[in-house]
């Protein structure tokens, strides 16, 4: 059985909202381009599989048949639907929206699959973790929510408890609002603050629908949260309420936008960061659910610098052979880079381990972060039968 099965083929490419949008597919062509050059692909651990768009039959599992044909006829027609958020700015219409849209949900449904069936440990679609998509309309550059497809076809196959947890800079309030009233799932998201990033949404109030009080966490970090304080934040939520829960299985989102350089956020979160993050996430569903763990993509517009190198990370720490940290990148690669893009690529995989302090060591009053922690733990932990001021 392999370690990890990652779903990629050239065809993901053609999720392409045209010129100028930030969710350009070079993000996914250069991330796999230095996973090749890293040797990842070649790894005697790794089952890389292409996938077919989902049929409406499986994309309707976590969307309105009525919202999938008017996906289907806004694509065929070129006509835009604003009140389904089709050929809006975020979401322009173009040729094969619904095909490129289906086959990230096909692909995060494989590999969700694989996983549960026990063919292979840990599963993998980067191009995935398209979080916004709300059951009846697009959003955020989302058509379909995968993610949302992943969690669900757990459940169909049987798992009694799924943990969803989004590491997006962007609240992941479609994949909430989609199992918020369902206590089998557990929608764990950490992002910057609604109030001051889209969608708006997130609060630490916002704690699940009735008879699934506490299934949403949310954590809502001010802008301009660094990795240090963001993984303080991440190490005082996460880890307690994913062992109350104890999921089957967890999916999770690793969208790269948290970064600092990232045009589409105010926090300032490293690859070195997220890669700690990442790597919690994965000890834990060792810990919690005999390693059975869906990691998707998401956000990330930092094309060049960031993306590739968070999620070649991603994929290493998925088949258990982590990167060096601040290991020089290929020379081939960043040649190619520069000849892209016409910007000067990365020369080193982040700087090292970040060194943070955990919840443990004391709650700061005087501390905005800190402040925002505190808010989910009093909203959350005592539905946990969790003490919000005791590690």
């Amino acid at each position: 059985m392999p370690v990890a099965r990652l779903v990629w083929s050239p065809e993901l490419l053609q999720y392409d909202f045209g010129r100028g949008h930030p969710m350009a597919p070079a993000r996914l062509d250069l991330t796999m381009r230095l996973a090749a050059e890293l040797g990842l692909l070649e790894s005697p651990d790794l089952e890389v599989v292409a996938v077919r768009p989902a049929p409406d039959a499986v994309v309707e599992t976590v969307h309105d048949p009525g919202y999938v044909a008017a996906v289907r006829r806004a694509d065929a027609e070129g006509v835009a639907d604003p009140a389904r958020g089709l050929g809006t700015e975020d979401d322009p219409v173009f040729p094969g929206m619904h095909e490129a849209a289906a086959r990230l949900v096909a692909g995060s449904v494989d590999v969700a699959e694989a996983v549960w069936r026990g063919a292979a440990t840990h599963g993998l679609n980067i191009a995935g973790g398209m979080h916004h998509a709300r059951r009846d309309a697009a959003s955020g550059f989302c058509i379909y929510n995968d993610a949302a497809a992943a969690v669900q076809r757990l459940l169909d196959l049987g798992a009694q408890r799924v943990a969803y947890v989004d590491l997006d800079a962007h609240h992941g309030d479609g994949v909430e609002q989609i199992f918020w009233d369902d206590p089998r799932v557990l929608t764990l998201s950490v992002h910057q603050d609604g109030h001051t990033l889209f969608p708006g949404t997130g609060g630490p109030a916002d704690v699940g629908g009735g008879g699934a009080e506490g299934s949403a966490v949310n954590v809502a970090l001010p802008p301009r949260t660094a990795g240090p304080a963001w993984l303080r934040a991440v190490d005082a939520v996460v880890p307690a309420v994913l062992r109350e829960f104890r999921p089957d299985a967890i999916v999770s989102q690793h969208g790269a936008d948290a970064h600092a350089r990232d045009p589409l956020s105010d926090l300032r979160v490293s690859v070195d960061a997220q890669r700690t993050a990442a790597q919690w996430v994965h000890a834990l569903a060792h810990e919690l659910c005999e390693g059975r763990w869906v990691a998707l993509g998401g956000g990330g517009y930092a094309v060049v610098d960031v993306v590739p190198l968070a999620w070649s990370a991603l994929l290493a720490e998925a088949l258990h052979t982590p990167l060096p940290r601040g290991a020089e990148l290929p020379e081939h690669w960043r040649g190619v880079v520069e000849e892209v893009s016409g910007l000067e690529a990365a020369g080193h995989l982040g700087r090292g381990e970040v060194e943070f302090t955990p919840w443990r060591a004391g709650y700061d009053p005087a501390d905005d972060v800190d402040r925002a922690v505190l808010a989910t733990r009093r909203h959350v932990f005592p539905l946990w039968g969790l003490d919000p001021y005791q590690d």
